[in-house]
Parts: structure tokens; C-alpha cells; sequence
């Protein structure tokens, strides 16, 4: 799905929404250029995949933090777990690094890609912000409403208190 195609399959499936849109966005440093009008929602979004395996995650965690790799290794009991490829984001959600978001695993054609998402984003205001498959503009949900589709289109979902690396 396109950008436009994420907006018409949030209206279609009854999803209130509101959109933000703005320059591209590579990272979290461009985006705090922006002002935006949730901050407490940005969202950071990693890809990755076990090490010597085709099992994918992609981790969603607010944007102004780092998780702890290693720790949720430990926790969630994973393989080396390192960042897929451009090659592999295009490949399995046909995105393009920059746009890294969970409405991209509406994309995941074999519906394998594993969302672990911070519980952060269940506390209130419980708004999650996420690019439409595009790095031009945010969506601002609820979060229950971003699980419940992602839950439909049949992928993975774990709720997590991540482990962050202490800031300096």
C-alpha cells in the first residue's frame, strides 16, 4: 500500500485519524525539526532480523529513545538480532529506509514480520504518530486502533516494556 492507499484502507475500516504532512524525514533528527502536533506519539521504528534467520521484527518505541539490543535479546529469547537491508525492507514490506513504520507490515505479504511495540504507547494519551508508507507525512492514531489492524492483517503483535540504554 501507498500512501493513499493507507489513508483509504484507515477510512474503510472505520479508523479516525489525523494526518501531519511535512518534508521528508530520514530520521529522528529530522523530524524534531518539525513541529508536530503530538510529541509525545513520535514513534522510532527499527527493523531487524535474527541473525543467520529470515525472522523479522520491527521494533516501535518512542522517538527519542535507544533500545537496549542486546537486553531484549536476553528477553524476548532471540538470535543476534541485527538490521535487516534496505534490500530486505524493500523486499518484505516494500518500504524504503526513512519510511520504516508499522503500517508497513500491512505490506507483509506472508504476514511474518513480528511488531514489538513499547508499552509506552498504551499509556495515556494511548496516540501512536506512524508514516503511511511514506516519510512526507505522520498519521496520528490510538494505538489500540494501529494493533487491531496490524492483529487483522494477521501479523504478530508484542507488547513490551523495552529495555533502553541509560541516557548519557
Amino acid at each position: 500500500m501507498n500512501k493513499q492507499e493507507i489513508y483509504e484502507h484507515l477510512k474503510n475500516c472505520g479508523v479516525d485519524f489525523e494526518i501531519t504532512e511535512h518534508p521528508a524525514v530520514w530520521n529522528m533528527e529530522d523530524v524534531s525539526k518539525i513541529p508536530m502536533p503530538h510529541p509525545e506519539a513520535d514513534a522510532k521504528n527499527l527493523f531487524v532480523r535474527e541473525d543467520k534467520t529470515q525472522n523479522y521484527y520491527l521494533i516501535t518505541v518512542k522517538g527519542d529513545k535507544r533500545v537496549d539490543l542486546k537486553a531484549l535479546r536476553k528477553a524476548e529469547g532471540l538470535r543476534q538480532p541485527k538490521f535487516a537491508s534496505a534490500e530486505e525492507l524493500e523486499s518484505v514490506l516494500r518500504l524504503i529506509p526513512g519510511a520504516v513504520t508499522p503500517l508497513g507490515l500491512l505490506n507483509d505479504e506472508s504476514r511474518s514480520v513480528k511488531l514489538i511495540l513499547d508499552s509506552y504507547f498504551l499509556q495515556p494519551p494511548a496516540l501512536i504518530g506512524a508514516h503511511p508508507n511514506d516519510n512526507t507525512a505522520t498519521v496520528w492514531l490510538k494505538t489500540e486502533d494501529l494493533l487491531w489492524l496490524l492483529r487483522a492483517h494477521g501479523n504478530e503483535v508484542l507488547i513490551r516494556d523495552l529495555p533502553y540504554v541509560p541516557e548519557e
